[in-house]
């Protein structure tokens, strides 16, 4: 089957169809997605996750969700899971289109990640991920 060579509704549908068919057969990511979205729901699951991908992508507007509390309601979501996400994700892109669409994806998908896993993860009042606070001299 020859590589989307443009970003169209078709693609993200396929896109987003192969994308969680490989996550629910995935070691580590399928449990946590089986354990959180029902047999009978993944239907409406991926509709949803197809209108964000367009909302994403073309700037359809097809989408309305709030995206970071679903993630923050996810049981055993751990955060280096994300970069296996974005792994996955980016190889799927890679798959279906042609080099210049799945590089925007990639693009896109990479800033989703660090979004969600900021926002799922980091805690206020923390110090940026990645640094940690200057000890002060006992005295």
């Amino acid at each position: 089957m020859p590589k989307h060579p443009t970003i169209t509704e078709d693609g993200i549908a396929q896109l987003v169809d192969t994308f969680y068919a490989r996550i629910r057969t995935e070691p580590i990511l399928g449990p946590v997605f089986e354990a959180k979205i029902a047999p009978d729901a993944w239907p409406r699951h991926l509709a949803t996750m197809r209108r964000f991908w367009s909302s994403v992508m073309l700037t359809s507007g097809a989408y309305s969700g709030n995206p970071v509390s679903v993630h923050r309601g996810v049981p055993g979501l751990e955060r280096p899971m994300f970069a296996h996400w974005l792994a996955l994700f980016t190889q799927t892109a890679e798959d279906l289109f042609e080099s210049a669409p799945a590089a925007d994806f990639a693009v896109k998908a990479r800033r989703v990640a660090f979004s969600l896993e900021l926002a799922v993860f980091h805690r206020l009042g923390a110090p940026p991920d990645g640094l940690a606070l200057p000890q002060r001299k006992a005295g």
